[in-house]
């Protein structure tokens, strides 16, 4: 403990001499945690960046906590404050427009390894129940992280997110989806308990019977109201293997009219429907394989100049199946049942078959290959949107065959999901119409000499695709969202905005949370003031 008060007094001091401090001393001094405030260069560069590397904001400091309760301590230092700081948690930086990061406040680094060197009181190891099916995890527990300890078990959780290294906290905190979303919900609806730090510094469970406002609140409430520090994940049994198939289209009505009839099957027996609905779109010639997966084999490259591209423009389902020893011998009649119902073009099915594990972590293994080049470190103008069915044949026509052309930079899904399957009284907004599709642009930046995938030309083409939406009357709703004026806030929860902006008043009243997602000002300070 002496140690640790040591450092803390060393870095407080590092703070007033080097930035100035809006705290008093004395009132961090007191907080007798056992994590560790740093002003390290290292530190403060990581917490001053995200994915997006679009916007730099360097924090005061960042705090690497031992345990829930140093948290806790640390959100009632500044909730207790005459003068006031912000607190940001951040998970593995995934962000893109800043929403982890805090001005002038401090930064929770909940992913960091720093924290479990510190001996007793240390963040929790998942801790898996095989009798009752859950896991317990840190906030700040990766994904790839709750899947591994879970498999020990012969158990996996049921609905993710297509990349694994990202926070617990961080997916709950938004949504979490993936291809198992119109089976199983995102991931949202599927926790049966949290832990959460408030912005008064209170640290509560939280379930459906036990404070169910603060559970549905935080629930993809984008961090406003308080800080996930565990988080209980139901499981069911892992399968061994998994038949991942794609097929493409010319045809963008027949592709979503397959796609929408293959999450109606979502309450079919597991034999008579897929595990998992995706699709993208391919709108330059290139290979069908992106960063995404390596689904084709670089000895057997597939070129979309092989099929007659409507528009120049092509669309790919992507399905998947799992199975183990028991059902290996049926795969392939349940799979060709489905597919025979289908109108993709014949020839231009594809498929793999590799283990459960190495299908979910599919996107890290290319996110190496990435980091190997010098193309992961570079700007990320990510747009995802909810686009309602009854417009996505007009988005289709004004985006993917219009303001696109033919040039891409990344990925573009499209997939649809069940409305029924995500709980309204969380704070996720959706479209109101009961499918709804993702359609998630997840460009990069590239100084590399061609106009069309620079940071500008992106940036700009995201504001086309968003004042197409609105000219044409298309309600969609931003995933992830970034908003800069607060009305445009308002207009994204619509009827729920009253319901948020209570809660807020509830859980966090002087706003000291999540600032970088500025829906709120602080209540303590105009140095933060946001264009509104």
């Amino acid at each position: 403990m002496a140690t640790t008060r040591l450092l803390l007094t060393f870095a407080i001091y590092r703070l007033i001499v080097t930035v100035g401090l809006t705290v008093e001393p004395t009132e961090l001094l007191r907080l007798g945690v056992d994590g560790q405030l740093s002003v390290d260069p290292a530190d403060m560069e990581t917490a001053s960046l995200d994915f997006g590397m679009m916007s730099r904001t360097e924090p005061l400091a960042v705090f690497h906590p031992a345990s829930a309760e140093d948290i806790a301590r640390l959100i009632r230092a500044a909730y207790g404050s005459a003068r006031g700081f912000t607190v940001s948690a951040r998970g593995h930086g995934h962000s893109i427009n800043g929403q982890a990061q805090a001005t002038k406040g401090l930064v929770i680094e909940m992913s960091g390894l720093r924290g479990r060197q510190l001996g007793s009181g240390k963040p929790a190891l998942p801790r898996v129940s095989e009798e009752e099916s859950y896991v317990d995890v840190w906030g700040g527990e990766l994904w790839i992280d709750v899947l591994r300890a879970t498999l020990e078990h012969g158990l996996a959780p049921k609905s993710w997110t297509d990349y694994l290294y990202l926070s617990v906290g961080g997916t709950l905190s938004n949504a979490g989806i993936s291809g198992q979303a119109f089976n199983h919900g995102p991931q949202i609806s599927n926790v049966y308990e949290l832990d959460v730090v408030t912005g008064k510094g209170e640290l509560l469970t939280c379930s459906e019977e036990q404070n169910s406002a603060l559970f549905h609140a935080v629930l993809g409430g984008l961090g406003q109201f308080g800080i996930i520090t565990r988080a209980r994940i139901p499981l069911e049994p892992s399968p061994q293997r998994v038949r991942w198939i794609r097929a493409l289209y010319s045809n963008f009505s027949a592709f979503t009219k397959d796609q929408e009839f293959l999450i109606s099957l979502h309450a079919h027996p597991a034999a008579q429907k897929f595990d998992y609905v995706e699709g993208f779109v391919i709108v330059d010639d290139g290979l069908i394989n992106n960063w995404r997966s390596s689904f084709f084999s670089p000895r057997n490259p597939v070129k979309i100049t092989s099929f007659n591209a409507n528009g120049g423009v092509l669309y790919c389902l992507e399905v998947t199946k799992n199975y183990d020893d028991s059902s290996a011998t049926r795969i392939d009649q349940e799979i060709e049942a489905l597919l025979e119902k289908l109108d993709f073009i014949p020839t231009s099915v594809f498929t793999t078959d590799l283990p459960y594990l190495d299908f979910l972590d599919r996107v890290h293994k290319n996110e190496l290959k990435l980091r190997s080049k010098g193309l992961w470190d570079v700007p990320h103008p990510w747009l995802n949107l909810f686009v309602p069915k009854s417009s996505i044949s007009d988005f289709d026509k004004g985006v993917f065959k219009g303001i696109l052309g033919n040039k891409t930079s990344g990925p573009i899904l499209i997939y649809p999901m069940n409305r029924d399957k995500w709980d309204q009284r969380t704070s996720v907004v959706t479209p109101d119409e009961d499918v709804f599709y993702l359609v998630a642009f997840l460009r990069s930046a590239l100084d590399n000499g061609d106009e069309t995938q620079t940071l500008e030309y992106l940036t700009q083409q995201n504001r086309r695709i968003l004042k197409f939406c609105e000219d044409a009357g298309i309600k969609m709703k931003q995933y992830l969202p970034h908003h800069t004026a607060q009305q445009d806030w308002v207009d994204h929860f619509g009827d729920k905005w009253d319901r948020f902006y209570h809660k807020k008043l509830e859980f966090d009243p002087r706003r000291i949370l999540a600032t970088g997602q500025r829906i709120f000002n602080p209540s303590f300070t105009t140095q933060l003031a946001f264009s509104w």
